[in-house]
């Protein structure tokens, strides 16, 4: 009715009005491939009510009173507008229209900007106490699932190659094989989750989406074995010991010029090649 969440009408209004805004997409694809094209399009307008929480002026998703953004804002407060975080840690969750949001914060730089400001801010929070929000790197929390696309989406700035280390960060720091060994709380799955999907060479950024974001893979060859007999297989081939960054790609022995993996591809069996280097090749990564 009021094309979002007020603070007055309910808890959490900010993660929630980004979270339906997704789901509505989702919604939308379903009706899309249902033929049902009104529907479609209700729900893909829906899909852009995130911006209407969004400040120009700080880049941050805030709450709204009255259609007013609430005052005073302090983007480290832990506080009734977020699930189990702050406004760092929703401020990134778009999935369904990146390229829409992008246009929002100024482009691929901005974004890229934010995200570099991300890894780097004050670890330190301020308001509640959340017993969720631990793995800490700048503002960045892998212990919570909002979290957990955010070092993919350097692959949609003009330099991608920023994905690896950070990917290589939380690999090597968040997971241990103690009985503390996740950085936070399982959750259905999903700490480990994203340990195997990044394992493996890739997240989903979106997980309707129908792509598969790439990073690196950690072993030399992964096989998945895929519905009607079909296997897909990852090999990666390093030219050091340290090397996370794509130097070059191959799909079924071809050269693969996109940082990411279609579904389709994915399921229709095959084999996709990752060779890495220690170094980025950043006109590579760019292109």
């Amino acid at each position: 009715q009021y094309g979002l969440l007020m603070s007055e009408f309910t808890n959490s209004p900010v993660s929630k009005n980004l979270e339906y805004a997704y789901d509505d997409w989702c919604i939308a694809q379903f009706a899309k491939i249902a033929g049902n094209d009104d529907l479609y399009k209700h729900y893909m307008e829906r899909a852009q009510s995130y911006k209407n929480i969004y400040e120009e002026k700080t880049k941050f998703f805030r709450a709204k009173s009255n259609y007013s953004f609430v005052e005073p804002f302090d983007p480290y407060e832990v506080n009734s507008y977020y699930t189990e975080a702050n406004a760092w840690q929703y401020r990134y969750y778009v999935p369904q229209d990146i390229e829409g949001w992008k246009k929002l914060l100024g482009g691929s730089d901005a974004l890229e900007q934010i995200l570099d400001n991300l890894y780097n801010a004050n670890t330190e929070t301020t308001g509640h106490e959340q017993s969720d929000m631990t793995g800490f790197i700048g503002q960045y929390v892998h212990g919570n699932e909002p979290s957990h696309h955010m070092a993919y989406l350097y692959n949609y700035t003009n330099n991608p190659w920023k994905a690896q280390p950070v990917i290589k960060k939380l690999v090597d720091e968040m997971y241990t094989n103690k009985p503390d060994g996740l950085a936070g709380n399982e959750d259905c799955g999903q700490m480990s989750a994203w340990y195997v999907l990044s394992a493996m060479g890739f997240y989903p950024v979106n997980p309707c989406g129908g792509i598969y974001d790439l990073g690196y893979p950690l072993f030399k060859s992964v096989k998945m074995s895929l519905p009607l007999g079909k296997v897909f297989t990852i090999n990666t081939d390093k030219k050091s010991a340290d090397a996370i960054y794509p130097a070059s790609l191959k799909m079924n022995g071809r050269a693969y010029n996109n940082n990411y993996i279609n579904h389709k591809d994915l399921f229709g069996g095959g084999t996709f090649t990752f060779t890495l280097a220690g170094v980025p090749d950043k006109k590579f990564s760019a292109s």
